[in-house]
């Protein structure tokens, strides 16, 4: 078997490699993501580097069993189980709370690094965020945090605009939903609320959304779903011509219109390099929980002409970058 394919392998078959490996002083680390393989091309790059930082590579000096949820959330306590099953040496869970509230489940034993958006402590996955105790520590990017400021983002390039649209995954709904419902509120324009978990629920929320009149859209942050339709998403915010922000610069790099967030592809580096300090020893309930600290406002001047909006020269200043 070819390494890469190896590397790509699920299930059973990939374990007697692994434990061999093991046996030989070789780490393990368990991945489980919510969503797809091939989903997150650039995270996964960023994950690895993290980890070539902290000084393992996959392949050579470590190896990494692979479980994909495929957007099953029924699945997520039985792939957490299997891990823990073939004890691996540390389980990093990027992108989702579920999967890391599924892993907390299976052991409290097995060290556990998550990535989210959202706050760790209001969503129980560590009491504290600078001592998150036990054996579980991570990244918090307070993605859910930002529906508001990403609203007024839109208000600032649509002043005139009285109704708008917040896309979301159902189970993210409650932080981001209040969040956005107060941003509205304040500025005293009208938001509603459409979430979704799948790709035709997707699609008729901006049906829904351009036969409403909604002016403008604030889409997520929405985990494994969004990332992996990231193209899609912003296709469809295109063609039925809804300005739109987004929670990740990749998705104005793509051609969205605005992004307003912590780097992802940094959060997933960030994640790769404590699950190295885990693998060398340290312990989860020592590592505070890292924050996104930076935030950057990327504009896509080219979307903006496409879709007939002139961008304000103050909002364009405030822009840590343009696309031309």
């Amino acid at each position: 078997m070819r390494r890469r394919d190896f590397i790509a392998g699920l299930g059973a078959a990939a374990w007697p490699l692994a434990a061999g490996a093991q046996q030989r002083g070789m780490p393990v680390v368990g991945f489980l993501w919510e969503g797809a393989p091939g989903g997150i091309p650039n995270q996964m790059a960023s994950f690895r580097r993290g980890l070539s930082e902290a000084g393992f590579v996959e392949g050579r000096n470590v190896i990494v069993e692979y479980r994909w949820a495929n957007f099953d959330q029924s699945r997520l306590r039985e792939l957490a189980a299997d891990l823990v099953r073939r004890q691996v040496d540390v389980i990093a869970t990027p992108g989702s709370t579920r999967a890391t509230l599924a892993v907390k489940a299976e052991t409290t034993t097995i060290p556990i690094v998550f990535s989210c958006g959202c706050d760790a402590v209001q969503a129980g996955v560590v009491p504290s965020l600078n001592r998150p105790g036990s054996n579980i520590t991570g990244v918090s990017t307070f993605h859910s945090e930002l529906a508001a400021k990403r609203l007024g983002l839109l208000h600032d390039l649509l002043p005139d605009a009285i109704r708008f649209g917040l896309l979301v995954p159902p189970t993210d709904t409650q932080s981001v939903v209040v969040d956005a419902q107060m941003g509205a509120a304040s500025i005293g324009r009208q938001i509603e609320i459409s979430a979704v978990t799948t790709m035709t629920e997707i699609e008729a929320a901006f049906e829904h959304f351009e036969q409403r009149g909604i002016e403008g859209v604030v889409v997520g942050p929405g985990g494994p779903l969004f990332s992996t339709l990231r193209m899609e998403i912003v296709a469809l915010a295109t063609r039925h011509k809804i300005p739109a922000v987004y929670a990740d610069r990749q998705d104005a790099e793509v051609g969205g219109l605005m992004s307003y967030g912590s780097s992802v592809v940094e959060t997933y580096r960030q994640h790769g390099m404590y699950t190295g300090r885990v693998l060398k020893g340290e312990r989860p309930a020592d590592l505070p929980i890292m924050r996104g600290v930076k935030f950057e406002l990327v504009i896509n001047l080219k979307t903006a002409r496409l879709l007939g909006l002139t961008v304000p020269p103050l909002l364009l200043a405030t822009a840590d970058e343009v696309i031309e």
